[in-house]
């Protein structure tokens, strides 16, 4: 019985668990073609999360900039306290409505209590598709 139960035990351990799309942290984000030309879009954007235990789907809320065949992909929570940054259109900028921090289109602080400019998600394309992955720090203030 020791052995019925070791032998799957040790094919997961050698082997790991079966791997799907986006099981290795990167998510589908859509078509580059419905992302305008160097205009901030709002993406949401599934995508699955797993580590030694568990499975679950991660929601993401992203500012998309594409500038040519190159997408820059920027977290929506302020790096301050993690409140939601917006696109405001009339002034050029990201704006945290919390504590007034504000952003460049590049996600570089322009002013208030961020430590750092806005996060940034490693990018690539495939065909007309962009895909996310982790993210990385913003640059010091």
């Amino acid at each position: 019985m020791g052995a019925g139960l070791s032998i799957p035990a040790a094919a997961y351990l050698l082997l790991g668990p079966k791997k799907e799309e986006g099981a290795d942290g990167w998510a589908d984000a859509g078509s580059l073609g419905s992302l305008p030309e160097g205009e901030p879009t709002r993406l949401l954007v599934e995508r699955e999360r797993q580590d030694a235990w568990n499975r679950e789907t991660e929601k993401l809320v992203v500012w998309a900039v594409r500038g040519g065949d190159s997408v820059t992909a920027y977290s929506s929570k302020c790096p301050h306290l993690g409140c939601g940054v917006s696109w405001n259109g009339e002034s050029g900028q990201f704006d945290c409505p919390c504590h007034d921090s504000s952003f460049s289109q590049d996600g570089a602080v322009l002013g208030g209590p961020s430590p750092r400019g806005l996060d940034e998600y490693e990018t690539r394309i495939e065909g007309d598709r962009l895909w996310l992955g982790p993210v990385r720090e913003g640059d010091a203030a």
